[in-house]
């Protein structure tokens, strides 16, 4: 019981824990509606701003604009032949997808979309439930979504697939590593893991100036965590077919594919929220004296959140996929030192900063620094091993008579050579084969 007592304790949580069961339920409905639509949204802009880094059209016939596209395509996935593989686990494999699928939903529930509003005559957060640790259970609930692809790949019995879900295992090992360490400068600065205090300690400014290299850190983190572009080293078709998801069809592909998207949009909502002062207007509409009042704080938040899914898009029709030692080299040799070296500098400052005072000017001046020395690490070459000399030419006339190149190690069995050894001599070989023929 004593983990319960923060909510009451602390000021900042008192909103949270008294709504009535309906108004729950409400909150849970409109969430998952919610990120249906954001769903089929985010894959027909996909579609349309790829079409347009490609000089093409892209969907443009089921719907106003193509919108029922995606629409279109989850119908189809639905009644397309459902295969399980005779070599599967038949139980591991129709249960991963739905591992994968329902802690992306769940993310979501200590997500502040908004501030206290009137809801149905009850004054409520528009905001599911909030807690102490609230960042800490987006991070863990995440995590379990990797073992639903990792699962996938392993109960297909396929190769392929196998392989998908050991490189899914080996990207969350690597880029949650260095996303926790993104987020300590966070908890750092606003002294909480609470998302709704984290959007309150950014009323002064957004962490994503103060914190830059945090900042920077998380979102090619985040790109890493799911999954995409050019980090699809999973699903890499390529090399891997399909990656985990090979052996799949129908719904249970489907349900991957609603995941990932999902996953996008928690990550981006959970950036918005650390770093971009969550559901608070931009400059300079912050003016405003009711711009984050209301309902108006839900679009400043759908807009920052579709600025980080046009962000995996972008990524997406730009770069090619790396290549899985270059994809683990970054992370473990550049990301994570880099990672540790800030967050131990920002909790050294902190720590200045309250013990003697400490002119943040100076803090912003290092983030900056830092940031520049995290790009030119993507400028850096690796180090490529030094050329093997090539061997001289052999001039087989070189005596006044033509002599055949030595064919090293022919025949031998030991530093005796092969008389000694009593190994095979090419004069041997030859007589035996001979024997042979007649």
């Amino acid at each position: 019981m004593t983990a319960l007592t923060p909510l009451v304790d602390d000021p900042g949580l008192s909103a949270f824990g008294s709504d009535p069961v309906w108004i729950v339920i409400v909150k849970a409905v409109l969430i998952f509606v919610f990120l249906v639509l954001l769903t089929l949204f985010n894959i027909w802009w996909e579609r349309r701003v790829v079409a347009r880094m490609q000089h093409r059209i892209g969907p443009n016939r089921n719907g106003p604009f193509g919108l029922l596209q995606s629409l279109a395509d989850g119908v189809k996935l639905a009644l397309k032949e459902d295969i399980v593989p005779k070599a599967a686990d038949k139980l591991i494999f129709v249960v991963a997808p739905v591992l994968s699928v329902v802690p992306a939903f769940l993310a979501f529930a200590v997500i502040p979309f908004g501030p206290e509003v009137n809801l149905f005559g009850v004054q409520t957060p528009l905001q599911l439930t909030d807690m102490p640790v609230a960042v800490l259970f987006v991070l863990a609930i995440a995590s379990i979504e990797i073992y639903g692809i990792v699962l996938a790949g392993w109960s297909s019995g396929s190769t392929y697939s196998l392989l998908g879900g050991l490189r899914s295992s080996a990207q969350m090992i690597s880029y949650e590593v260095a996303m926790g360490l993104a987020l300590v400068a966070v908890f750092l600065y606003a002294g909480s893991m609470s998302t709704s205090e984290i959007v309150d300690a950014q009323q002064g400014g957004w962490f994503c100036f103060l914190l830059l290299p945090s900042f920077l850190i998380y979102v090619i983190a985040m790109v890493g965590e799911t999954n995409r572009a050019p980090f699809d080293l999973p699903e890499a078709e390529g090399e891997l077919v399909g990656g985990f998801h090979t052996e799949y069809s129908s719904l249970k592909f489907a349900l991957f594919f609603l995941a990932e998207y999902i996953n996008m949009g928690t990550v981006s909502a959970l950036a918005t929220t650390l770093f971009l002062g969550g559901w608070r207007a931009p400059w300079p509409i912050g003016y405003w004296d009711g711009a984050n009042d209301g309902y108006f704080p839900v679009l400043w938040f759908f807009l920052k959140v579709m600025f980080f899914i046009f962000l995996f898009i972008w990524l997406r029709g730009t770069l090619p996929r790396l290549r899985y030692d270059q994809f683990m080299h970054f992370g473990w040799k550049r990301l994570i030192p880099i990672a540790l070296a800030w967050t131990l500098l920002v909790a050294a400052i902190r720590a200045i900063d309250r013990t003697y005072g400490f002119d943040r000017n100076w803090l912003i001046g290092v983030a900056i620094v830092l940031a520049i020395a995290l790009v030119v690490t993507f400028l850096i070459p690796e180090k490529t091993p030094e050329p093997e000399p090539e061997p001289e030419d052999f001039d087989p006339f070189a005596g006044g008579y033509p002599v055949p190149p030595a064919l090293e190690g022919f025949g031998t069995r030991g530093p005796g050579g092969p008389r000694a050894a009593g190994g095979s001599t090419p004069d041997s070989l030859t007589t035996a084969r001979r024997d042979k023929e007649q």
